[in-house]
C-alpha cells in the first residue's frame, strides 16, 4: 500500500475553479482521479501515466479539467475550471494499478486501483 494525501477542495461556486493535490511516497504507472456522491458508484474523472504525458478524461470533465503531475515531489494535480453544481462530489486520489499496462484502456475504471486517499469534498453552488 502507497498513503495517498489530498489536499484542496473546499466550496465555489459555479463558474469558478478549484485545485487539488494528491501526495504520494512512491507512484508508478497509473494514477488518476475519482468522484463520488451518496448514493452513486464512484466515478473516473482523470488519468495519467507516471513520468508520461498522456493524459485521459471522462467526457464530462474535458476541457475543464486539467490533471498534471510533479514527478520529483510523487504529486498528483487535478486543475478544475468552469465548475458546475453537478461536480459536487467526494473526489479521491487512487494509485497502485498493478495490473493496468500503458495501453490499457481500464484506466478510470475503480476496480483497477488499490490504494486509494481519504479523499476531499468539493462543493460547486449554483
Amino acid at each position: 500500500q502507497v498513503p495517498l494525501v489530498e489536499s484542496g477542495g473546499g466550496s465555489v461556486q459555479a463558474g469558478g475553479s478549484l485545485g487539488l493535490s494528491c501526495a504520494a511516497s512512491y507512484r508508478r504507472g497509473w494514477t488518476a482521479w475519482f468522484r463520488q456522491t451518496p448514493g452513486k458508484e464512484r466515478e473516473g474523472v482523470a488519468a495519467i501515466y507516471t513520468g508520461m504525458s498522456g493524459q485521459f478524461y471522462a467526457d464530462s470533465v474535458k476541457g475543464r479539467f486539467t490533471v498534471s503531475q510533479d514527478n520529483a515531489k510523487n504529486t498528483l494535480y487535478l486543475q478544475m475550471t468552469n465548475l458546475k453544481p453537478e461536480d459536487t462530489a467526494m473526489y479521491y486520489c487512487a494509485a497502485c494499478a498493478w495490473g493496468l499496462a500503458y495501453v490499457d484502456s481500464r484506466r478510470l475504471v475503480p476496480s483497477m486501483y488499490n490504494c486509494w486517499g481519504q479523499g476531499t469534498q468539493v462543493t460547486v453552488s449554483s
